[in-house]
């Protein structure tokens, strides 16, 4: 721990960087993000629900195949709490054998966005039809009006939704046959961070249910703590989307009353809190990162502490690339994220060597 506080604030000391030259299209829609979410996150902690949704455009659920070959379907899965899934799935594998499934979470800090968002729902029908996969994109409660632990509960009740014998996917959506022995678990930035949690919930009790975790991809997962990290300082002011006071403000509202960062929820890692018990079943990991996302000292901690626990894990550097990079088809890293996560489901439990990569 003291080696790599010192690693760290020696970090802090360097040239402070400059952010990779990005298209005015990228720049335009990350100032409107940044914007939205500034303005509809109350000092109170609560969120102005009709503001944001100014900015966030809603993609319908479509039937019949888009120029991708993907159809989609939203499925209720417990009306009284409003918790429902988007499903992707491709339209031309009747004749292929059962295809995996990726149960996706998608970002936002735990209180923006939904599977209908139109960043989600092209990158989940990009996944779908790349990856080869049933992709099943959750609309998890949101805090702060449904804190911790409301979304790892979400996400714990889809999985017993699709291996349940009153549950599944209905065939009215017209997926394809699916094998629930390899189902992976995926999200973006808060939604990485649900899904370790789900796994680690998933596979911590004894499950009657068909569905196996094969693996979980984390692309840029929301983790935090107490201290300030290098990487965080030294991206204060340069990098776009997460900064301190946002990240703040995502703590606060979602973890419970009088939690600080160092809370179960936020840190994993093990360096200022107790280090996790990581269940005997948990799955092979592959953690995407940026050189560019504040976040990314975290994400390289927590990639470390699954290697301790023996766990599996491949990590992915993407060294320009900025924090949510995968939602903007213009940045070819965008492309490159779906190679890597499809070679990540293709070579399977059996195959991951736990080798880091970085992707130029």
């Amino acid at each position: 721990m003291e080696a790599a506080a010192a690693a760290d604030a020696s970090a802090t000391r360097q040239e402070t960087p400059r952010l990779p030259a990005l298209p005015w299209t990228v720049r335009l829609q990350l100032f409107g993000l940044m914007t939205a979410t500034d303005i509809a996150q109350r000092r109170d902690g609560t969120v102005n629900r009709f503001v944001f949704s100014l900015a966030d455009r809603q993609a319908p659920a479509r039937a019949r195949p888009d120029k991708l070959g993907v159809r989609t379907g939203d499925v209720t899965i417990d009306a009284a709490r409003g918790l429902s899934a988007r499903v992707f799935s491709p339209a031309s594998s009747a004749s292929t054998p059962p295809l995996p499934v990726v149960v996706y979470f998608h970002g936002g800090g735990f209180a923006f966005f939904s599977a209908a968002s139109v960043p989600v729902d092209a990158m989940c029908r990009r996944l779908c039809r790349e990856a080869g996969a049933v992709v099943v994109s959750v609309n998890y409660r949101l805090a702060p009006e449904h804190p911790y632990p409301a979304a790892y509960d979400d996400g714990v009740d889809v999985l017993r939704f699709l291996g349940g014998d009153a549950g599944g996917l209905p065939a009215g959506l017209a997926v394809p046959p699916v094998d629930l022995s390899r189902c992976y678990l995926a999200g973006d930035s808060a939604g990485g961070n649900i899904a370790h949690h789900v796994a680690h919930r998933w596979t911590a009790t004894t499950q009657t249910s068909p569905v196996r975790l094969a693996g979980v991809v984390l692309i840029q997962p929301f983790f935090g703590g107490e201290e300030r990290t290098a990487a965080e300082l030294r991206l204060e002011g340069v990098a776009p989307v997460v900064n301190i006071r946002r990240a703040d403000w995502v703590w606060r509202a979602f973890l419970p009353a009088g939690a600080d960062r160092n809370h179960s929820a936020a840190h994993v890692t093990g360096e200022a809190a107790p280090e996790p018990e990581l269940p005997e079943g948990f799955p092979p990991a592959m953690v995407v990162v940026g050189g560019f996302d504040p976040l990314q000292d975290w994400q390289r901690r927590y990639a470390a502490m699954l290697r301790r626990k023996g766990t599996a894990v491949r990590v992915v550097e993407f060294p320009e690339a900025v924090h949510g990079f995968y939602i903007f088809p213009e940045l070819a890293d965008a492309g490159r994220i779906i190679t890597e996560i499809k070679a990540f489901l293709e070579a399977g439990a059996g195959a991951s060597t736990g080798a880091d990569e970085s992707v130029d």
